[in-house]
């Protein structure tokens, strides 16, 4: 009982810490992030690197998201005659949520690995020892470049993705149908409005802030071999993830009570 009391005791401390830890990380970053010294030419670098990486495999989950949504949804409205409204309801659906949240956790699972297994081999390496040695702010150079190139970066893919989405949605309606484009464009555009696009890129802003500070945090702060920097990278997906979730809850909260 007493080992049991102990154990718990230390899991405890150590979830604290770690609490203390992910503070203190978020408040040096927010610090070097509004100090003078700004790394333009590494923060462009970053922003290459991660939309360059990030295209082809958004666009192709985002085309294959919207002829799924469209196929599978399309039996429901045809049984009360509202084959019509396909469109705009498909427009609707991946405009505010599904694209934002889906393009998001694709993010977490490219870049934010990337960025905890990158990070992470710096640390083991004593590479980002070596830059303290030279003056060089790590957090600066490394760290804040990489949040807001997270930042953005996400909601220009989240965009991107909505058009590959819409795109295959076209499709998928013509798979039983003749839709022209024209019209497609037409009734998909007439259902949405200011409250659909504007909260789903406020959130894809906040979740490429969350995500990019997830993966830096853990490869930052690697300890011990090259065996812990797979870790760092996984743990950086799952948390990335996770948090990913929580803020889109929150999110429709808010917006649901605004509007």
């Amino acid at each position: 009982m007493k080992k049991s009391l102990k154990v718990n005791s230390l899991q405890m401390e150590g979830f604290l810490l770690q609490i203390g830890n992910v503070a203190a990380f978020t408040g040096q970053v927010l610090k070097e992030t509004f100090s003078f010294g700004f790394e333009f030419r590494e923060f462009m670098r970053q922003c290459y690197k991660i939309g360059n990486k990030s295209l082809p495999l958004v666009g192709i989950t985002g085309f294959i998201m919207g002829m799924v949504l469209t196929i599978q949804s399309r039996p429901a409205l045809d049984e009360f005659g509202a084959v019509s409204m396909l469109p705009g309801m498909v427009a609707v659906s991946i405009i505010r949520e599904i694209g934002p949240v889906i393009t998001a956790l694709i993010f977490a699972g490219k870049i934010g690995s990337g960025m905890g297994a990158e990070l992470g081999s710096m640390r083991v390496s004593e590479q980002i020892d070596a830059m303290e040695v030279s003056s060089i702010n790590p957090v600066r150079y490394l760290v804040v470049t990489r949040v807001l190139a997270c930042m953005l970066m996400l909601p220009l893919l989240v965009v991107f993705a909505d058009a590959f989405a819409l795109a295959g949605s076209w499709i998928g309606i013509n798979l039983k149908g003749s839709v022209s484009l024209i019209l497609f464009i037409s009734r998909a555009f007439g259902s949405v409005d200011f409250y659909d696009f504007f909260p789903a890129l406020v959130k894809s802003f906040v979740f490429g802030w969350v995500i990019g500070l997830t993966g830096c945090y853990k490869g930052f702060t690697v300890t011990g071999g090259t065996e812990n920097v797979g870790v760092a990278a996984n743990s950086a997906v799952v948390a990335a993830s996770l948090l990913v979730i929580v803020v889109d809850l929150i999110a429709v909260q808010i917006t649901d009570i605004i509007q």
